[in-house]
């Protein structure tokens, strides 16, 4: 069994999610019914929709590194706690004693939950389980049991399928992407956070009127306020805060002219990635239709993918391009703050493109949103750095120099992953079980009313009324 989990741990290491996820998606397609032909299209597009996403994001992310980077030496900001990035937590998670059980668990919980109907999701995007063997190896660093650190991991993989659900139909709807829904533990799980805070700012007066959503800009501004253009003009600022100390004149300009053109171009170019993606999915989605109404009648079945299909819409980049010098500032001036942000600040996109569909894009309240969720993080990246730090050494993580504790935004930001440690440091196996009830409690009062839950999460009624129940 364990020479099995470890040779499908290292296909899925080795194959990486652009090759994985069009091989998943080939045999579901053609299970479903779709034919071969079709199927074998459908999955090679969607693969390279991914490898199109992944180099603009990689464009995107390095740009947005290189600018964090430069800010944070001007600010002089000095801590103990590293932040290492996402690739690293990913790692780390794969290679704990959790990440060898995670993908048969994922797939396991994933087929329960849809056989007894609790969820409408199929989740695809199997290397992002890498999420919930994070969680779980947090829990295993903290008691030392992995039964402690498999059971979470199972929890997180239906609490995601519950967030894929209850957000898909204002995804689908604000995004123009019918039938799918997303799965990513890191990025739905601000909607919470997102439905109290729009519901405080919906009761100040003034302030509830603000509305600076990219449609409105464009409106008013014309040519300046087209997505490309107004990619251009944030990078550009940007590139003036980071590089106005980086040399001469000529220096600073050509880095802060390339900022500018390289935001520009990812304004430009991710949304056209997504389309090619929908061009893929579209068969896959309408195969999995029609293999579920031949069966059950009117049931859907959504495709569960990465949160990366998100991040093209250009509320999402605006809002996530001015988050990056606000989380820098914060974690100037949060008292009793120890970590530095460095590798990960280029991942706040996929944190705040979740709440999009509810703020209807307006990007002043996504960077409220943002903001709040971002200050948050560190008390928990605070709290959780020792237990990161430990499940880091186990996996034979090589520690950076100087860093006596590492963090990461995704996952050690997690409002999720600090409720299930302290559920399990308070009530040890009791905890567990509180978990799972909370979980299960919601799962059934989502169903009871989908409604009521699909239009706290921004969808229209139109949208949610046929799904009721």
């Amino acid at each position: 069994m364990d020479a099995f989990l470890s040779g499908l741990k290292a296909a899925v290491d080795t194959l990486g999610a652009t090759v994985l996820l069009p091989i998943v998606i080939f045999v579901i397609a053609a299970v479903l019914g779709a034919k071969i032909g079709k199927a074998f299209r459908a999955a090679v597009t969607i693969g390279v929709a991914f490898i199109g996403i992944n180099l603009v994001l990689g464009l995107m992310l390095g740009s947005i590194g290189d600018v964090a980077q430069a800010i944070v030496t001007n600010t002089g900001i000095q801590r103990d706690i590293v932040d290492v990035g996402w690739p690293s937590a990913a790692a780390i998670a794969f290679g704990s004693s959790v990440g060898l059980w995670v993908i048969p668990i994922g797939i396991a919980v994933n087929i329960a939950l849809l056989l007894t109907r609790m969820t409408r999701t199929l989740n695809v995007d199997v290397w992002n389980f890498w999420h919930f063997a994070f969680i779980g190896s947090l829990a295993v660093a903290a008691t030392g049991s992995l039964a402690y650190g498999l059971v979470v991991a199972a929890l997180m993989a239906a609490l995601s399928l519950l967030f894929a659900d209850w957000s898909a139909r204002a995804v689908q709807k604000f995004y123009g992407i019918p039938g799918v829904s997303v799965p990513h533990l890191a990025s739905a799980q601000i909607l919470p956070i997102a439905i109290v805070i729009n519901w405080i700012i919906e009761r100040i007066p003034g302030v509830n009127k603000v509305n600076i959503s990219t449609e409105t800009i464009e409106r008013r501004f014309g040519v300046f306020g087209e997505p490309v253009v107004l990619g251009l003009i944030i990078g550009l600022v940007l590139g003036v805060v980071a590089y106005y100390n980086a040399g001469d004149f000529g220096v600073v300009l050509s880095k802060v002219l390339q900022t500018g053109m390289t935001l520009a171009a990812v304004m430009l170019l991710l949304p056209r990635m997504v389309k090619i993606l929908m061009e893929g999915l579209l068969p896959v989605s309408e195969a999995a239709q029609e293999f579920v109404r031949k069966r059950t009648g009117d049931r859907e079945l959504l495709v569960g993918l990465d949160s990366a299909i998100l991040i093209g819409h250009p509320a999402a980049i605006s809002a996530s391009l001015i988050l990056v010098p606000i989380a820098i500032i914060l974690s100037v001036v949060l008292p009793g703050n120890r970590v530095i942000l460095f590798a990960d600040l280029a991942v706040i996109p996929f944190i705040v493109a979740m709440t999009a569909p509810l703020l209807r894009g307006n990007v002043f309240r996504m960077v409220i949103v943002g903001t709040v969720t971002l200050a948050a993080g560190f008390y928990v990246a605070n709290a959780l750095a020792p237990l990161f730090t430990s499940a880091a050494v186990d996996s034979g993580f090589e520690m950076p120099e100087n860093a006596v504790q590492i963090t990461s935004v995704v996952d050690g930001f997690l409002w999720i992953s600090y409720v299930v440690i302290a559920a399990i440091r308070n009530l040890g196996a009791a905890g567990l079980g509180v978990l799972a009830a909370i979980i299960a409690a919601c799962f059934w009062l989502y169903r009871r009313n989908t409604l009521a839950w699909e239009r706290a999460a921004g969808a229209e009624d139109d949208e949610t009324t046929a799904q009721q129940g």
